[in-house]
């Protein structure tokens, strides 16, 4: 039998182009959404974040740091918000740069729930699933102090806290955004919902599987509705302990994410990002699926800063569509040209991830500086 080989499909490459729903990605490197705290006490993206994003436009895609969708659900002392004009006016300078260097940018939308603090949220409520505290300590305005017991949301809360997701895709998108990701992951609000642990209710929102993923599913349903299925990721983080969510069991896992993806696969989104310590494990790999659309994985604090050879070997294996990149994006703003030429790395410096200024955010060398 003769082959055409024009009817052959290439294997896809780390920098190769691909679609995720309407964003068109020139590489498959995406900037994975990573906690920076330079939004200051209003939350509003200033000079110092539209420099830090543009620098990183060469990414396949930004999927931007953790962002409130009201006041209540801020999980950071400087974290941005999506809650008002004001701050959606400063995300779209944000975006206008990264466009304006040919990038594609969306932004996460985070509602923290029980993982904030009064003196976080301009000591508003804390609302969870229910009354259960994370057993640890947060960084405040006054110090680290231990997380509260959060209040157990009322159905209509339940309903408010969806509104404000609609509210805050809907804020992003006219602002330019190219799409917008759910966080359901690392042990906020969603994850709260998804986890035997952090959910202890008794009503069509707690105890199976299927309740349990209810609130998820009504989320990223209404968000779809709004501003496109096409535009719309979600992000997970199945068996990944933060937040006290504890997801030990993995029959409850896959019955809890697999009813999950089963329900949001007719919608079309544009994609689902996975982080998790096996991203071509048995468990990633049913999920993906079942969710039957476009895969990023992240393997995030496990085994260390993702390297150009697991990233490589991710998409040559057929393990997912793109890979989420944090710590090396993080010091090297031109790291898809690094990459691709195999160019030396700047290291990371953990120490100024968090903080205030220009140091260890904005001022890392590109590779003619360097």
């Amino acid at each position: 039998m003769t082959v055409n080989i024009s009817e052959v499909s290439p294997v896809p490459s780390l920098f190769s182009p691909v679609s995720l729903g309407k964003i068109e990605l020139a590489n498959r490197i995406v900037m994975a959404p990573l906690t920076r705290v330079r939004a200051g006490s209003s939350g509003v993206p200033g000079d110092l974040m539209v420099e830090y994003y543009r620098q990183r436009a060469s990414a396949g895609m930004i999927i931007t740091e953790g962002t409130y969708p009201n006041h209540a659900s801020q999980g950071y002392v400087g974290e941005p918000g999506i809650a008002t004009d004001e701050q959606a006016a400063g995300w779209r300078r944000v975006f206008e740069a990264v466009h304006a260097e040919g990038g594609r940018i969306v932004l996460q939308i985070m509602h923290a729930g029980r993982g904030t603090h009064p003196d976080i949220n301009g000591g508003r409520r804390i609302l969870a699933p229910s009354a259960i505290a994370i057993d640890n300590k947060t960084f405040t305005e006054k110090g680290e102090q231990p997380y509260p017991v959060p209040e157990a949301m009322a159905t209509a809360e339940i309903r408010a806290a969806l509104e404000d997701f609609v509210a805050a895709a809907r804020r992003a998108i006219e602002a330019g955004a190219d799409g917008v990701e759910i966080h359901g992951a690392n042990g906020y609000l969603l994850q709260e919902f998804l986890s035997p642990a952090a959910n202890q209710r008794t009503d069509e929102y707690g105890g199976s599987p299927h309740n349990r993923a209810r609130f998820v599913v009504e989320v990223v349903t209404a968000v779809a509705q709004a501003v496109g299925a096409e535009r719309v990721g979600l992000r997970i983080s199945p068996e990944v302990d933060l937040g006290d969510v504890f997801e030990t069991d993995r029959d409850d896992v896959l019955a809890t994410y697999g009813t999950l993806m089963d329900q949001l696969r007719p919608l079309g989104l544009a994609y689902l990002s996975v982080l998790h310590a096996e991203p071509g494990g048995d468990l990633v790999q049913e999920l993906r699926r079942r969710f039957d659309g476009k895969l990023i994985v992240n393997n995030g604090p496990f085994g260390g800063q993702t390297t150009r050879e697991q990233a490589l070997q991710q998409i040559e294996a057929g393990h997912a569509d793109a890979v989420a990149v944090g710590r090396a994006l993080i010091a090297n703003p031109d790291l898809v040209e690094r990459w691709q030429g195999g160019h030396p790395e700047n290291e990371p410096r953990p120490e100024l991830f968090y903080g205030p200024g220009a140091e260890g955010y904005t001022d890392y060398p590109f590779l003619e500086a360097a």
